[in-house]
Parts: C-alpha cells; structure tokens; sequence
C-alpha cells in the first residue's frame, strides 16, 4: 500500500496564501486568474491537486507550474488525475483494467499529449509507450514523483480529496486522499481548516447551482473545485488568506465568460432544481427551437433545458448541468454570460448560476477563452 506523504512547511508570517485546485490542464484559466490575483513572489501558493488531464494543455500547464515553481513558493499537491499520471510512468498494475481503455479514449490525455510531442504516439503497445515516455520525459516523471499528498501547517491543512482525522496522516492510504467523494457529506470536523477540492462544489447543492467556495465554518472545511473545464460554466476558484494565521478568507474566480451589466431587477427562484451528473437522465416532452421541454427521471421535475446541453446514449437521453433557478438580481449586478436564447439569459452571478429574464448592457469586457 502506498502511504500518504505529508509535507509542514514553516510558513512565515504576513505571507499571503492562495490555494487553487483542480486547474484540470486549463493554461488560459490558470495564467488569468494568477493575473488577477496578482500572483507576487511573495505569495505561497498553494495547488489542491488535479493539475492534469481533462483539458487540452496539461503538459503545457504542468511546464508553466514547474518554471513557476523556480521564482516562486508553489507547493503542488498530488490529485487522483496527477496520481493517474503518475502511476502510468511507475507501473504496469493498470495497464489492463484502465489504460487500455482510458488512453485510445482519451487523446486530450497528458500521456497521450507528451507521446504526441515525442513523436510515438500510440496505445497498441502500452509497454512500449511508458518506456518511450520515461526516456523523453525525466524530468516531468521526477517532478510528479516528488507531489505530496498532504500540506499541513499550524492552521491549516489543504488535501485533494479529503482526510478522516488529523491523526496518524502518515499511515493513511494516499489514494484515499486522493480520490475521496463527497467529503462534505461525510459529516467529518476538524480542529484545523481543511482545504480541498477533487469533488465539484455543484454536486453538493440539489437546487441552486454554485462553483462558489463552500465554508463550513462549524466544521472548518472548506471545498474549493469550482468545476473547471468538466462543467460548461465551470469556474477556477482561488482561495485567498492575508496569512497563515488568519481566518480573513477571500475568494476570486475566473470563468473566460463575457461580463454584462443587469439593467432590470428580478426575484429569485422560490423553488428550482440542480440537475447534475450523475443524476442528469431526462424524458423529452417537447422539442423546441433552442430549448426543450423535459421530465427530469429522478426528481419528476419538468424544466426547460438547453438543446446544446442535450445528449443521447445507449441508456437514453441526458443533459449537461442544467437548471430553472431564477437569480437575484439588482440592476448594475454585473453577470457573466453563459448562454443567450430568445427567452432569457443563462448567467453567472459570484459563482451561482441561473436564468435572468431583464435586459443587459452591451459587452463590457471579454475574457480569454
């Protein structure tokens, strides 16, 4: 078994932190959200995990953060996507019951990307792959070798996944920090904040979706995965505190979406629904020009969902994270756009989607996709 290894960095005071995860080889997101933090040498920064796969410029990410990591305090924790990568350039063990499968499937792949660049390119002989991939990419393997699992310091603990105690974190399993579901719904506490992302803080909310930072201030977590590239509207999240010792947290965010300002108010939703994944299987009612009527399975509930967000497969149709939650808005609230149909606005406002039915502004600003 593969232990966790837990790294206690002194961190001196007046330091500030910011703690990012779950990046997911977005490059764009990632160097716009640092500009808008302001990223200092001065700063400690912190990286929940998942750096890698999803996206298509992991292996350019993975660069970005180690030259980074040269000129300034980066401490980058391992995720289950990093561990994947990782675990290809050390074993076999996978090779049949995952890679497989999961590397013809998946051509976006940090492994593929770096077999791509390397110029072998290929699936049919996975042995072969990792040994071309060991000799073209020491100095990767090396730096994925060194990720830790855990960061703790006298305040603070920030982990990919999620941990059980605060206790023995040497002879936990480090998968299971890793790859650790639903851990707000485990109903666990701490004595110190605990810090993660791995789980998309969407999930969480089964009426009003939000990619915000979920602060649980009873138990000291807070989940911080805003869903970046795996959600339409996903966002990357940054938390942000003053100093070590502080519990002045701040958070920020960047989703590459144009910003309008709201001319009209609305009321918010009485009642609405989050379909998200994992639960997102639906029965069409009645096809429309650009959105359509369907009976959510789970709940019954009968919505208006996007046509773009619609998919078929061999179990039936699904949808994209979908909603009918009307937002709160006051005229001047600046939203970002995720969709325009004749009906309405899909918009963000600080992290929460929903639907605004008002007028916007022209384009006030466009963001880097």
């Amino acid at each position: 078994m593969d232990f966790a290894t837990v790294i206690r960095p002194n961190i001196p005071r007046g330091r500030r932190i910011i703690a990012v995860s779950d990046i997911h080889g977005n490059l764009p997101f990632f160097r716009a959200l640092m500009d808008q933090i302001k990223l200092s040498p001065t700063d400690v920064l912190i990286l929940v995990g998942d750096m890698l796969e999803k996206g298509r410029d992991s292996l350019a990410l993975l660069r970005h953060v180690m030259q980074l990591s040269k000129t300034h305090t980066v401490y980058p924790l391992c995720g289950n996507c990093d561990g994947l990568v990782l675990r290809f350039f050390e074993t076999d063990a996978l090779d049949r019951r995952f890679f497989s499968v999961y590397l013809p499937q998946h051509p976006e792949s940090t492994l593929r990307q770096m077999a791509r660049e390397g110029g072998f390119d290929q699936t049919e002989d996975l042995p072969k792959l990792r040994s071309d991939l060991r000799k073209a990419f020491p100095e990767e393997w090396a730096w994925l070798r060194a990720m830790p699992t855990i960061l703790e310091t006298e305040h603070l603990l920030f982990v990919h996944g999620g941990v059980p105690s605060l206790e023995h974190m040497e002879q936990l399993e480090r998968w299971s920090c890793l790859k650790n579901d639903n851990f707000l719904g485990q109903n666990r506490s701490f004595s110190k904040w605990v810090i993660v992302g791995h789980w998309p803080v969407t999930l969480y909310d089964p009426y009003i979706p939000s990619a915000a930072p979920i602060f649980l201030p009873d138990k000291r977590i807070i989940s911080i995965d805003g869903g970046c590239v795996l959600k339409i509207d996903g966002q990357l999240n940054a938390l942000i505190l003053p100093e070590e010792a502080s519990e002045e947290f701040t958070w920020t965010a960047y989703d590459g979406l144009s910003t309008r300002i709201a001319l009209d108010a609305q009321q918010p939703s009485v009642f609405s629904i989050n379909i998200r994944w994992g639960r997102s299987r639906l029965e069409l009612l009645e096809w429309g020009e650009e959105l359509s009527l369907c009976r959510h399975l789970e709940s019954g509930r009968i919505l208006p969902v996007l046509n773009q967000y619609l998919h078929q497969d061999s179990k039936g149709l699904w949808c994209e994270d979908s909603t009918d939650y009307r937002l709160p808005v006051f005229p001047g609230d600046a939203l970002t756009l995720v969709a325009q149909t004749k009906r309405g606005f899909l918009c963000k406002k600080e992290g929460v989607t929903g639907w605004y039915y008002g007028r916007l502004s022209d384009i006030m600003r466009e963001t880097v996709k």
